[in-house]
C-alpha cells in the first residue's frame, strides 16, 4: 500500500494537498536545505536560551523555585496548544510562523532590556518563560505542517532525517555554548543571541520560504468546535488514532529513564557527574547517526521499521538499569540510534498519512501528551526508584515501551504502509 492510495478510508476520501509548484528532487532542493539550516540555527539558539534561563534561575532562587521557573512555560503551552492546532488547520501556516517568531523576538528583546536595566528576578524569568511557552503553543502546530507543504510525500523520510540530524547537532552545540555565553554575557546576552536566530528565521520565511503544496483548510468555526472536531476525527480514523497514541506515548517511557534514571544510576553506582555527561552525549550522537541513516538507507515500509526500532529501544531502556558503565554507554548509544531512526521514519509517516486538513490538530494532540503526562511519568519513575531496587523502573518503563509498540505492529496497515510512490 502506498501513501497515495490513502492510509485509511477516511483519509483517502479527504481533500488532498494541491500542487502549486513542482519541487526539485530533495537532493537538489537548495531552498529546503537552506530552511533546514536556518531552523537548526534557531534550535541552537533555543538550547542556549534554555541553559541561560535555568542557570540564571538557580542563581537568583532556591532549587525548588528555580525548577518552577524553568517549567513555567509548560503549563500555559499545554493550555493553549490545542487552540494552536486549530489555528494551524485554518490559517496560512507561513503567516502564523511569521507572527509568532516576531513575538518570540519581542519577548527576547524585552527580556534582554529588562535584564540590562535591573538584576534578573524570579518575576522576570517566569514572565519570559510563560510568554515563550505561549508562542511555542501557537507556532509549533503550524511548523509541523510545513514539511508537507515543501516536499513530495516520498521525500518526507529524507527531509525528516536530515532535518532532525541538523536539529540534534545544533541543539547539542547550542547547549554546549550556552553555559559559556551566560557566564560571560549573562541573561541579556543569551536572550539577544536567541533573538538574532529568530530574526534570521523571520527573514528566511519572508524572502525565500514558499510552499509547493497547498493544504486544504478547515472550515470556519469556533475554536472549541474545532478542537472537538479534531478529537472526533480520531474516533473515525483508527489508523491516525493508533499513530497519534503511539507517538504521544513514546517519550513517556524513554524520557524519565534518560532524564532522571541516568543521574540516579551514576549516583548509586558512584560513577560521578562526568559519567552523566558521557551517557547523555552517547544518546545525542546515536540520535544524530540514527536519523542520518534514514537518508542513506531508507526502508521500504517506514512505519513498520520505525516501530520495530522502538521495540529495540525498549530493550535498551531495560539494559540501562543494570550492569557496569560500559553497558550503560552501549544502552544509551542504542537508545539514541533507535530514537533518531524511528523519529525520522514515524515523523514522515505522520506528515504523509494524516488527513491534511487535520494535520495541525493532530500535531498539537501528540505534543500535548508530552506536556501533560511527562511530569507524571517523571514523578512515577522517581517514586518507584525510591521504594524499590533502581533497576525496577527501568525494566517497567522499557517493557511498557515494548508492549506499546506491539499495537501498531499488529496493525496490517502499518506493516505494509509505504510512502514511496
Amino acid at each position: 500500500m502506498s501513501a497515495t492510495s490513502g492510509a485509511e478510508s477516511a483519509t483517502s476520501s479527504a481533500p488532498q494537498p494541491v500542487l502549486l509548484r513542482e519541487p526539485p528532487r530533495f537532493a537538489r532542493d537548495r531552498a529546503v536545505h537552506a530552511w533546514i539550516g536556518v531552523k537548526a540555527l534557531s534550535d541552537a539558539g533555543d538550547a542556549l536560551w534554555t541553559i541561560a534561563l535555568a542557570w540564571t534561575a538557580v542563581q537568583v532562587a532556591s532549587p525548588a523555585v528555580a525548577g518552577f521557573v524553568v517549567a513555567a512555560g509548560t503549563v500555559p503551552r499545554a493550555a493553549v496548544l490545542l487552540f494552536g492546532g486549530v489555528l494551524a488547520d485554518r490559517a496560512n501556516a507561513r503567516h502564523v510562523m511569521l507572527l509568532f517568531n516576531l513575538l518570540r523576538v519581542g519577548v527576547l528583546v524585552a527580556t534582554a532590556l529588562w535584564a540590562l536595566s535591573s538584576a534578573p528576578s524570579v518575576g522576570l524569568l517566569a514572565v519570559a518563560a510563560v510568554a515563550f511557552g505561549v508562542c511555542d503553543a501557537f507556532y509549533e502546530p503550524s511548523a509541523a505542517t510545513i514539511a508537507r507543504q515543501l516536499v513530495r510525500t516520498e521525500d518526507l523520510p529524507s527531509y525528516s532525517a536530515v532535518s532532525q540530524t541538523a536539529s540534534r547537532l545544533a541543539t547539542m552545540a547550542g547547549a554546549a555554548a550556552g553555559g559559556f555565553l551566560v557566564a560571560h554575557t549573562g541573561l541579556a546576552g543569551s536572550a539577544s543571541v536567541n533573538a538574532v536566530t529568530f530574526t534570521l528565521v523571520v527573514a528566511f520565511v519572508v524572502v525565500w520560504l514558499r510552499p509547493r503544496f497547498g493544504l486544504p483548510r478547515a472550515e470556519p468555526e469556533s475554536p472549541w468546535r474545532g478542537i472537538r472536531r479534531g478529537f472526533g476525527h480520531l474516533r473515525g480514523a483508527p489508523a491516525t488514532r493508533t499513530l497519534v497514541l503511539a507517538l504521544s506515548g513514546l517519550n513517556l517511557a524513554v524520557g524519565p529513564a534518560v532524564g532522571i534514571g541516568i543521574a540516579l544510576r551514576a549516583h548509586d553506582e558512584g560513577w560521578g557527574a562526568p559519567a552523566v555527561g558521557i551517557l547523555e552525549a552517547c544518546i545525542g550522537l546515536g540520535a544524530a547517526l540514527g536519523a542520518l541513516s534514514v537518508a542513506r538507507w531508507r526502508p521500504r515500509h517506514e512505519a513498520r521499521a520505525g516501530f520495530r526500532a522502538l521495540v529495540v529501544q525498549g530493550a535498551a531502556i531495560c539494559a540501562l538499569g543494570v550492569g557496569p558503565l560500559p553497558l550503560g554507554g552501549a544502552a544509551c548509544l542504542l537508545i539514541g540510534l533507535t530514537a533518531g531512526y524511528a523519529s525520522a521514519l514515524l515523523g514522515a509517516t505522520f506528515a504523509g498519512t494524516v488527513d491534511p486538513s487535520y494535520l495541525g490538530r493532530m500535531a498539537s494532540i501528540t505534543r500535548l501528551g508530552d506536556d501533560v503526562l511527562m511530569p507524571l511519568a517523571m514523578a512515577a519513575f522517581g517514586a518507584l526508584a525510591s521504594v524499590t531496587a533502581l533497576w525496577v523502573p527501568f525494566v517497567l518503563y522499557g517493557s511498557a515501551m515494548v508492549l506499546l509498540m506491539t499495537v501498531p505492529l499488529r496493525n496490517p496497515l502499518f506493516r505494509e504502509l509505504s510512502l514511496r510512490t
